[in-house]
């Protein structure tokens, strides 16, 4: 005779496998997944600060999700629009090509943004600048698989305070994607997207939510004062400026989340809806303080009690059971310099400026005696962006220019260099090394050299950076969280482009065109015989 629990269980059991079965991006199984990128969140971050979380927040991840604790950017060139460009694409700079947040556009003879659209317009604030839009990107992205597969029903929105988080999560064919106005904190968009505001957000922007984050302290859990919002006596400063590196940021962008979910109806529509959140705080206090600081301890704590309150909105807003949530980064940071070499370690701030003004005065001692020249012309450290001009002056071509560039930047102190040329026909060393550079490349700009910087080293004469191939900058979080996960840590190999790849195969549809990662089955929560034949197609 079959008792009462065995049949509950058998009954649970089924459901759970149906709840499996039926994931589905068609038939909204999930109503809505929420992608939150954390700009410039380490990987060592989620155990650090383990203990001192609270419930709800980074645990639901830790506790209930799966954990990829293992995560590294597989390239060297770890900066925003790169990293958020790779989460959502699937592929590396070399599929999507976005290599840098901006560079130098020989044909307009000026550095342009990776984003930057003089076709499109701003909207929402009274602006000259250009507008935004995905043009450069060379791969489509998550979002745009799911709107393709289903004829434009699922929804897809991506915020952020930065310009290029936002746009390049969004992809092509998002409903819409908004980031902040630097100076007043309005939010906006581009006419890419649309026209006008919707009426929502006017009345956000109108409401003056901004407002109420200026003239603010934050404390710590000590009741210690860490940071005002309020402008310095006689000096004019932007919303940007006070309040993009306090937990005061992230709130702000929850509240425009919770009235993006409310407004736009996301997870009530017959297909699965997808929202991407790019906290950018984090990044904005990171550079200055750097990651052993007790500012970014107390950011993050904040950050953990955000996501507490955020995800019980969608709790009560949709139900956690009709919702996928995942975790991840852009980048991580470098420590300090001074605080590395109190410990010893060779760690050094360099002036980007100082570096350019040597390796220019070499190569015009080089290659025009007598007659100084910008051959460099801005250095992105550790990416120096060559004048084309410059060099056919003194009739010298783009492999040999950049070589010649490389061989100066050698002497002023770099490890080792990676020409465009070099990178364009796959000519690297088959190392791990070589891989990360052969993946950063991208035919986008001009001429350019890809500087291999010492460890510990970065090119701002003050604070710290992200811009190498060492393990602080690319090791990263992945979790996930939802009905389709198996909760556990998981320190298998895994890589941020593994993030659009994993949840496309479970929603049914293509992964992005350029997508190079893998599904990470070891975290879902399937049949033993289905696990063992996923864990076999590995890279």
């Amino acid at each position: 005779m079959t008792s009462p629990r065995r049949c509950f269980i058998f009954g649970f059991f089924f459901l759970w496998l149906a709840s499996l079965s039926f994931a589905s991006a068609y038939n909204a199984r999930p109503k809505l997944i929420v992608v939150i990128v954390i700009d410039q969140f380490r990987g060592d971050y989620l155990e650090r600060y383990r203990d001192l979380f609270g419930e709800g927040g980074f645990r639901l991840f830790l506790d209930h999700g799966a954990n990829f604790s293992e995560c590294n950017y597989n390239y060297a060139n770890t900066r925003t629009a790169p990293g958020h460009a790779t989460l959502f694409s699937g592929a590396y700079s070399d599929g999507h090509g976005i290599m840098a947040n901006e560079w130098w556009d020989p044909q307009k003879r000026r550095v342009v943004t990776s984003i930057q659209d003089d076709q499109a317009k701003l909207v929402g604030v009274n602006s000259s600048a250009p507008g935004s839009s995905p043009r450069n990107l060379l791969a489509d992205t998550l979002g745009d698989e799911l709107k393709l597969a289903t004829q434009g029903k699922s929804r897809v929105f991506a915020i952020a305070l930065k310009d290029r988080a936002a746009v390049l999560s969004a992809g092509f064919s998002a409903d819409g994607a908004y980031w902040i106005d630097q100076e007043t904190g309005l939010w906006i968009t581009s006419t890419y997207y649309r026209s006008e505001l919707p009426k929502w957000a006017l009345e956000f922007n109108d409401s003056k939510r901004a407002e109420k984050y200026l003239n603010q302290q934050w404390k710590d859990s000590n009741g210690n004062a860490l940071r005002t919002t309020t402008p310095p006596p006689g000096k004019e400063a932007g919303f940007g400026e006070l309040v993009g590196s306090t937990p005061f940021a992230n709130d702000y962008e929850f509240d425009f989340a919770r009235e993006l979910i409310s407004s736009e109806k996301l997870g009530d529509g017959p297909a699965t809806d997808l929202l991407v959140i790019g906290l950018s705080g984090n990044d904005i206090l990171g550079h200055e303080v750097g990651p052993d600081s007790p500012q970014m301890e107390a950011m993050t704590l904040a950050t953990d009690r955000q996501l507490a309150a955020f995800f019980d909105f969608l709790k009560h807003q949709i139900g956690l059971a009709n919702v996928w949530l995942a975790l991840s980064a852009d980048h991580g940071i470098a420590p300090l310099p001074v605080v590395a070499s109190r410990l010893r370690v060779p760690a050094a701030n360099l002036s980007a400026a100082q570096l350019r003004r040597q390796i220019n005065q070499r190569l015009s001692e080089q290659l025009s005696p007598g007659h100084a020249a910008e051959y460099v012309k801005t250095l992105d450290y550790p990416i120096a962006w060559l004048d084309s001009e410059a060099f056919a002056a003194v009739k010298i071509g783009e492999e040999d220019g950049e070589r010649d560039a490389g061989e100066a930047m050698l002497r002023a102190g770099f490890r080792g260099y990676y020409t465009r040329a070099q990178l364009a026909r796959g000519d690297v060393p088959n190392t791990e090394t070589g891989l990360k550079y052969l993946h950063s490349y991208s035919p986008q700009g001009g001429w350019y050299v890809m500087g291999v910087p010492a460890p510990f080293t970065v090119g701002i004469s003050e604070g710290t950076d992200h811009t190498s191939p060492y393990s602080y900058d690319t090791h990263v979080p992945l979790a996930f969280y939802g009905l389709p996960f198996q909760p556990g840590t998981y320190r298998t190999h895994a890589e941020p482009v593994d993030l659009a790849v994993t949840l496309a195969s479970l929603l049914g549809i293509n992964p992005p065109t350029h997508a190079i990662g893998r599904v990470l089955a070891e975290g879902l929560a399937v049949p033993q015989q289905d696990r063992s034949h996923a864990m076999g197609n590995s890279r």
